[in-house]
């Protein structure tokens, strides 16, 4: 979950309370105000499932092996026995989302991984398969809502 700056003082503000009550006025205000702000933070998946078909799982499986893995989509559908629109079928039937975003979803979680053990942001990209680390940080940005570099901060 990415956390506003407004929330994350908030929640710092509740840790001085013991515990937080609704029948003391300025607790429930306080209380509501954390609950609306987590209602509109957004959520980043930490979790991805793995498709039951044998050849999607085989997909998948290569790129958890590596998830730089530079080969087309097309070229990893055609190692795992089926058809690119077979493979998107399956992961959309089964994960709810296409090869393409369960892809990026596998990279962000293995470069979170290795931003926390505090690898630097252009090994971080290169890793996780992006030429640049220009690209991967807009991805990162866009997906996280902040930077590499200060997301651990």
């Amino acid at each position: 979950m990415n956390v506003s700056p407004l929330l994350r003082e908030l929640i710092v503000h509740c840790c001085q309370h013991a515990a937080l009550s609704r029948r003391r006025k300025t607790q429930a205000h306080l209380i509501d105000c954390i609950l609306d702000q987590l209602a509109t933070s957004a959520t980043v998946p930490l979790q991805l499932p793995n498709p039951l078909d044998p050849r999607a799982r085989k997909v998948a499986e290569m790129l958890h092996g590596d998830s730089g893995e530079r080969r087309t989509l097309q070229e990893l559908c055609r190692f795992a026995g089926a058809s690119r629109r077979t493979i998107e079928r399956i992961f959309q039937k089964e994960m709810g989302m296409s090869l393409g975003k369960w892809r990026q979803q596998l990279r962000i979680m293995q470069a979170l991984r290795l931003l926390a053990a505090g690898e630097k942001v252009s090994h971080v990209a290169l890793e996780a398969g992006y030429s640049a680390p220009g690209a991967f940080a807009a991805m990162f940005r866009k997906l996280m809502g902040t930077t590499p570099g200060k997301y651990f901060k």
